[in-house]
């Protein structure tokens, strides 16, 4: 893969609610499917298993990461070598990585040597600018806004425009995730300098897509009654 076939093309994150009744491997692949249909150049998948699922029915490009809870440690997207290496062996083109500075079991120069070791591009999934910094002078290919707002205090609605401004400064290879759920932000993402964008809720996770048009409603007052 060339990171030229995702040039201002449009990659879909296809991460189902973990236990809820999308996760389940064909219906990951079948998601993969619908939004290559419709358009999407790319597919963003969560773990090994869904990486080799959808990759046996598609040669589009993926970015595939893992998502864990550790005990000693807060960051929960590819956290170990190991589990970075599996995924370019299962067909990810791309492994995407947390790249914040937090206490970690893997450096990111570490992780980002065993993406490049199986063949695969190695993206740092950065919450700002420093993190994106050193991300890629640690050898990284491809820089995310994914993790802008949630490595501490409450968690944003809109996604963070003005960073993936600050990171195009860094690199053109700047991938805009992390609450895009409308195709004007997924625009103005692109017009801010990103060189893909990702977009996930709002496609694969019918739950939470659901819920905002249920809040939205709820928030509106009654209407008086009319004689």
């Amino acid at each position: 893969m060339r990171l030229s076939d995702l040039d201002r093309k449009l990659i879909v994150s296809c991460q189902p609610v973990p236990g809820g009744p999308l996760d389940r491997p064909e219906i990951v692949a079948a998601f993969a499917l619908a939004a290559l249909d419709g358009g999407a150049s790319g597919l963003r998948i969560e773990s090994v298993r869904y990486v080799e699922a959808v990759r046996a029915v598609t040669r589009a490009p993926i970015i595939g990461l893992v998502k864990r809870d550790l005990d000693d440690s807060p960051v929960r997207i590819t956290p170990t070598l190991e589990e970075a290496a599996a995924l370019a062996r299962a067909g990810a083109d791309i492994v995407a990585f947390d790249a914040t500075r937090r206490p970690r079991p893997a450096g990111v120069r570490e992780l980002v040597e065993a993406v490049q070791r199986e063949g695969a591009l190695a993206m740092a999934d950065c919450s700002d600018e420093e993190d994106a910094r050193q991300a890629l002078a640690a050898g990284a290919d491809v820089v995310g806004s994914t993790l802008s707002g949630y490595t501490g205090g409450p968690e944003p609605v809109d996604p963070d425009i003005a960073l993936i401004s600050r990171l195009r400064r860094l690199t053109p290879h700047v991938v805009a995730e992390g609450r895009i759920r409308t195709p004007d932000q997924a625009a103005e993402a692109l017009a801010a300098g990103a060189f893909c964008v990702v977009v996930g809720s709002a496609i694969t996770r019918p739950e939470h897509a659901t819920s905002w048009f249920v809040s939205a409603m709820g928030a509106v007052a009654p209407q008086p009654a009319t004689a």
